[in-house]
């Protein structure tokens, strides 16, 4: 694995342009090991049938299968990527990023993986916008499939996200209504176990639950990381669909900040990927320039594959590396 350097990356206005070359990462599928409630207590099992086994090839089902991950268990990884690497099509690299992420010894995950930065281009309230309430938690909605979800460590991206936010004097809380995970404490402090990820969902499966249930709690910030199965069942016109999402969350919205990634590596469906991926900025830009309240975070650029746990979704280390792409998109408009 490279050398990381720092996940600090070029943060942009959400009126203006936006680093170019910062892939967002995503949310998988996982039919069989994650499965998430719906709004009335029941179990949604989105994740399909069929589909790709991890690592191999995809099949013709709908869906990813994958092998399960474990989040206990001794020892550290220490993950590091040097300056970029070849972004999607078009894109050019970015910076690189540091991180460590260490497996805890089971119990309470919040004393495990750590990351010192974010890529992605973040947002500044110079423009006046502001989000979040003067007091009070800032209501974050984290959306999108299984890599929101969490499945291969519980409570996914949003357990380090929750640490980072605190740990520079912010009150955020999660919303959502599926399935409550992760934590009951980080850090000494009540984990807010709620989002909204459903393994196995496309992007228009998504959309369906917008604006009901995923908005219900009226969030003050979204976080949008989906496409992934996508790129399984049906990756042409992903972009298109994922066009018409970011228009109905700006619609029904519109006071939320919206911050969209690219999906993460999926290796066994690298050439869709890199093109759905290249298509994001431009989906972003185009509303930002026309007034939208919108950014984009790059989650893919110097994700490693080595910290995928089952070649779809992220292991310990590739979550706290997610969280951290995350904060750094959203720190400025925290209060």
């Amino acid at each position: 694995m490279l050398p990381l350097t720092s996940w600090r990356l070029v943060r942009r206005v959400a009126s203006g342009t936006f680093a170019r070359g910062i892939p967002l990462a995503s949310l998988l599928l996982s039919g069989s090991l994650a499965c998430s409630s719906a709004p009335d207590g029941s179990t949604d099992g989105s994740g399909g049938s069929g589909g790709a086994s991890s690592g191999g090839a995809p099949t013709s089902g709908s869906g990813i299968s994958e092998g399960a991950s474990t989040t206990g268990g001794p020892g550290s990884t220490t993950g590091t990527v040097g300056a970029g690497g070849q972004a999607a099509t078009g894109a050019t690299t970015g910076s690189g990023a540091t991180g460590t992420g260490g497996e805890g010894a089971g119990g309470d995950p919040s004393g495990s993986a750590t990351s010192s930065s974010s890529g992605g281009s973040g947002g500044s309230p110079a423009t006046g916008f502001q989000p979040c309430p003067e007091t009070g938690p800032c209501k974050v909605l984290p959306l999108g499939d299984s890599i929101t979800f969490g499945l291969g460590f519980d409570g996914g991206y949003r357990v380090e996200l929750f640490r980072l936010a605190r740990a520079d004097g912010h009150e955020i809380t999660f919303t959502g209504t599926q399935a409550m995970n992760g934590p009951a404490m980080v850090d000494g402090a009540p984990f807010p176990r709620n989002h909204e990820g459903i393994s196995g969902e496309t992007i228009q499966q998504i959309a369906n639950r917008v604006p009901t249930p995923a908005l219900r709690d009226v969030p003050h910030i979204v976080l949008l990381h989906a496409g992934t199965n996508d790129m399984v069942r049906e990756a042409n016109g992903a972009n298109t669909r994922l066009g018409a999402l970011l228009d109905e969350l700006i619609a029904e919205a519109p006071d939320a900040l919206i911050v969209v990634s690219n999906i993460i590596p999926l290796p066994f469906a690298a050439a869709s990927v890199d093109a759905y991926n290249a298509t994001i900025p431009g989906l972003v830009e185009e509303r930002a320039s026309a007034g939208a309240h919108i950014i984009f975070a790059d989650q893919f650029t110097g994700f490693p594959t080595s910290e995928l746990g089952d070649q779809v979704h992220p292991n310990q280390a590739g979550y706290a590396r997610m969280a951290g792409v995350w904060y750094d998109a959203i720190a400025d408009y925290l209060r």
